[in-house]
C-alpha cells in the first residue's frame, strides 16, 4: 500500500504549499507583527538630497554691551562720541547622511508560481523591505547609532537628565503631575521661559499607568486625560499636552531607568533629515529580477535643545 504524503515546506521560498483535500487553507497573509511611530514624534527635514553627505544648520549668537554702563541699557547723551555695537557669532552644526539600501530579487518561475497562488512573492518582498527601513529608521530616530556614533532624540548628549522623586508605579496622582510639571518647567526654564514644550513621551507601562489612574477629584477621570490640561504646557501654549508612548523610552535612561522626555514636535525645535527611498530600474540576470532600493538616514537634529527636558527613574 502506498501513502501519499504532503509535505507543507516543499517550495516555500515562493509560498506555495501542498493542500490535502480535507485542509481549509486561510488564504489572508498574516505579516510579522511589528510597531514604529518615527512618523508621529519627530518632523522631517525633507530639503536633503541623495548626493549630500552631511546635514547642517547654524547657529547664531548676539551679544552687546549697554551703555554707559556695560551691564545696562544703551542710552546716549547728545555729545556721545562712542557708542556701542552688536556682536554676532555664528557656528554650524553637522550631522552624517548615511546611505541606506537593500536589493530584492527573485527568479521568473518563482514570481509565476507565487502570482499563480495568490501570493504575489515581489510584493511581499518589497513590504518586507519597507518594514525594516521603518524599524531602522524608528531605532536612528529615537536612539541613534552606536555604530556611526550617533545619538537620538531620546539619548542627546547635549540634554542632561534630572531624576524622578519616585517611580510612576510607587507615586499618588499628585505625585505624576509634579513629576511631568517639572520636567516641562525644567524646559522652559532652560528655554529662558521662551517655550513650554508640547508634547510628552513616556514609556508604555507608564502611559499605561496614567490611563488606568482614576482622579476622583475631577469627576472620574483618567489621569492621562486630566493631565492633558492641567499642566503649564495647556495653560501656556493654549492646547492640550500631547502625552505618548514609546517603547525606546524604557531602560534608556541612567542605570538602565526609563527616561521621560519633554519637547516641541517641530521642525523649529527638532527634526531629523531623510532622503525617501527610490529605485534603480529593474536588472535581468538569466532567469533572476533584481531591483535595489536606497534611500538616506540622517541624525537628529536638536537645533534648540534647551527645549528639550529629560527625567529618569520614572
Amino acid at each position: 500500500m502506498v501513502m501519499q504524503t504532503f509535505d507543507q515546506a516543499t517550495v516555500d521560498g515562493t509560498g506555495t504549499f501542498l493542500i490535502h483535500e480535507l485542509e481549509r487553507l486561510d488564504q489572508t497573509l498574516n505579516m510579522p507583527l511589528v510597531a514604529f511611530t518615527w512618523g508621529r514624534d519627530i518632523q522631517l527635514r525633507e530639503d536633503v538630497s541623495i548626493a549630500d553627505e552631511i546635514s547642517s544648520f547654524t547657529q547664531s549668537g548676539f551679544s552687546a554691551s549697554g551703555s554707559p554702563a556695560s551691564n545696562g541699557k544703551n542710552w546716549l547723551s547728545k555729545t556721545a562720541t562712542a557708542i556701542a555695537g552688536v556682536n554676532v557669532d555664528i557656528s554650524k552644526q553637522g550631522f552624517p547622511l548615511t546611505l541606506w539600501g537593500m536589493e530584492l530579487g527573485w527568479t521568473l518561475p518563482e514570481l509565476q508560481a507565487a502570482a499563480q497562488v495568490g501570493r504575489p512573492i515581489d510584493s511581499q518582498k518589497f513590504e518586507a523591505m519597507q518594514l525594516k527601513w521603518n524599524m531602522d529608521t524608528d531605532e536612528q530616530v529615537y536612539t541613534g547609532d552606536t555604530g556611526l556614533g550617533i545619538k537620538g532624540l531620546l539619548n542627546l548628549s547635549q540634554v542632561t537628565p534630572m531624576n524622578a522623586a519616585k517611580t510612576f508605579a510607587t507615586s499618588s496622582p499628585d505625585d505624576m503631575r509634579l513629576a511631568i510639571n517639572t520636567v516641562l518647567s525644567a524646559a522652559w526654564a532652560n528655554s529662558a521661559y521662551s517655550m513650554v514644550p508640547t508634547d510628552l513621551l513616556i514609556p508604555p507601562e507608564q502611559y499605561g499607568l496614567l490611563a488606568s489612574t482614576i482622579v476622583s477629584t475631577a469627576g472620574n477621570q483618567s489621569l492621562l486625560t486630566y493631565l492633558s490640561t492641567n499642566t503649564i504646557a495647556y495653560h501656556q501654549n493654549g492646547r492640550p499636552l500631547n502625552i505618548r508612548p514609546v517603547k525606546w523610552a524604557k531602560g534608556i535612561g541612567t542605570s538602565g531607568t526609563d527616561r521621560m522626555i519633554a519637547y516641541t514636535n517641530d521642525k523649529k525645535f527638532v527634526r531629523f533629515p531623510m532622503v525617501p527611498l527610490m529605485s534603480v530600474p529593474v536588472q535581468y540576470r538569466g532567469l533572476y529580477q533584481l531591483v535595489t532600493y536606497y534611500g538616506k538616514l540622517g541624525a537628529v537634529e536638536p537645533v534648540y535643545t534647551e527645549t528639550l527636558a529629560y527625567m529618569d527613574g520614572i
